[in-house]
């Protein structure tokens, strides 16, 4: 190492100063790591603003059972009304088996498949919980990785940021 010191002197002013302690890099590396999420998002979505181009996951589906035809009217027109996506499906009654307090059951459903931002899934869940008759409602969802750059911009402008 003494070779490097002699290769790359330092100045009279740098040769008295400290170097950080390790509790200092480790709080670095901390807020890196923890930052990493947030920089990346704000990278990608000014790379989409200059390029035009999409980001995989800036959008997603969610799927939403529902009792019956009239409850998932209600639903999607409750959906629309609050601005929570930019499109409702409304898909016919479907036949599902599942087990519930241990027995296993057999009902028809009606299933919403619902477009919006990725970043209303949370707001979205939380509503349906609030009004979904169902003790235990299916709110699952799948981020969009691509599609129709056109259709993908219109939902990106139909639906309103957080």
């Amino acid at each position: 190492m003494e070779w490097l010191s002699q290769r790359c002197p330092l100045p009279p002013a740098a040769q008295g100063c400290p170097r950080p302690s390790r509790a200092t890099v480790l709080l670095v590396l901390a807020l890196c790591v923890l930052l990493y999420p947030v920089l990346q998002s704000l990278a990608l979505q000014l790379h989409s603003a200059l390029t035009g181009s999409y980001v995989s996951g800036t959008h997603s589906i969610a799927f939403i059972n529902c009792l019956n035809e009239q409850i998932a009217k209600d639903m999607a027109r409750a959906i629309m009304d609050k601005k929570l996506a930019a499109y409702v499906n409304i898909l016919p009654k479907s036949s599902a088996l599942s087990f519930w307090e241990g027995e296993l059951e057999e009902t028809t459903e009606i299933l919403l498949l619902v477009k919006t931002r990725t970043s209303k899934i949370g707001e979205l869940s939380n509503y349906i919980r609030s009004i979904h008759p169902f003790e235990i409602p299916e709110i699952i969802s799948l981020p969009i990785d691509q599609g129709n750059p056109v259709y993908l911009k219109w939902m990106e402008e139909s639906v309103p940021r957080d």
